[in-house]
């Protein structure tokens, strides 16, 4: 592929700040939270370009929102300079569908209800690779990471081990994608997301009582805070934890994550580590152009999908606006 210059996206950029004015912001949410009536939140959410949304049937709830998720991602992809940038948030559904396939294989069920069509390869396609054992054609990383997975998981007969291996290959997939893609931007994306799952694996973890050998098994390369640093609070049971993210975008999630350990919410460490990566693509609000606003916009989108479902069960479920508000996600738009 030819190398792609920044000015290549300016058609493309010019689209995503357009498309933006119809994000969730923090005032919409808002406005969402204090509806009185479920057409009221209906009748934004369709402002804002969703079907109708019913909390009441959650699955036909998530076939909408993955409906709306899958759109968006071949109308990008369709206009993306390059379409790899569009890869990494495909790819993690490829390595859920695994997932799936493997574990109901190894239970001798049907996958189908839990498969999701939005990766790079199709569901099906992907089961009938995984079936015959005929790998060579997937995309990426996958091949080597289904073949080690099945490996864990017939050796094992543990499918929390098979799921570690695969989201191990995952992050490297994503990796690669980025240092093919050479968009440093990209590399940094990628790097807090590992550093938000090591951090999440370093407190559960802790709450569980595993050791520091435990977690070794279970953190992952790639990120921009030392694995060595990481496993050394865990040796020494949660002490220097904030320490060690202190000067990082992660101090407010590792905050929250000492109080989980202290029996806290978990919930609002969740949130926090969410909100850092969130931090991180915030500096694209800088960038007139290239690949890092498509990038941030799809990422916030990503979290828009997670805060709709948020508050629509939590208003289902009789929550307060105060507590459906303290687990909704940042969205930097």
């Amino acid at each position: 592929m030819a190398k792609i210059k920044d000015t290549d996206y300016l058609a493309i950029s010019a689209r995503i700040r357009a498309m933006e004015t119809t994000l969730l912001t923090a005032e919409r949410m808002e406005r969402l939270l204090e509806a009185r009536s479920g057409e009221e939140v209906s009748k934004l959410l369709q402002e804002c370009g969703y079907p109708e949304l019913d909390a009441a049937r959650p699955e036909a709830m998530d076939a909408a929102l993955s409906q709306a998720r899958e759109a968006l991602l071949a109308d990008l992809g369709d206009s993306a300079p390059d379409p790899r940038y569009i890869d990494i948030f495909k790819l993690k559904y490829d390595y859920h569908n695994a997932k799936t396939i493997l574990k109901a294989a190894a239970m001798g069920t049907d996958p189908a209800r839990m498969l999701m069509d939005m990766g790079r390869v199709s569901a099906s396609e992907l089961k009938t690779a995984m079936d015959s054992g005929e790998l060579d054609g997937l995309p990426g990383t996958l091949p080597e990471a289904v073949a080690e997975a099945k490996s864990v998981l017939d050796t094992t007969r543990d499918p929390q081990l098979s799921d570690i291996t695969l989201d191990r290959w995952m992050y490297r997939d994503m990796a690669q994608v980025a240092d093919v893609t050479g968009s440093a931007f990209l590399r940094g994306y990628v790097a807090s997301q590992i550093d938000a799952a090591n951090l999440r694996a370093l407190i559960r973890t802790l709450r569980m009582g595993k050791n520091a050998d435990f977690l070794a098994g279970v953190l992952f390369d790639g990120g921009g805070i030392d694995p060595a640093a990481i496993l050394a609070v865990a040796a020494e049971r949660g002490s220097g934890l904030e320490e060690v993210y202190s000067s990082t975008r992660f101090a407010q999630a590792a905050e929250a994550g000492e109080a989980a350990l202290k029996g806290g919410s978990l919930t609002e460490f969740e949130k926090r580590c969410d909100d850092a990566v969130a931090d991180y693509l915030s500096g694209a609000q800088m960038i007139p152009f290239g690949e890092a606003p498509m990038l941030a916009y799809l990422a916030a989108r990503e979290t828009e999908y997670t805060n709709i479902r948020i508050l629509l069960m939590g208003r289902a479920a009789g929550l307060s606006p105060e507590i459906i508000r303290s687990r909704l996600r940042r969205i930097n738009a």
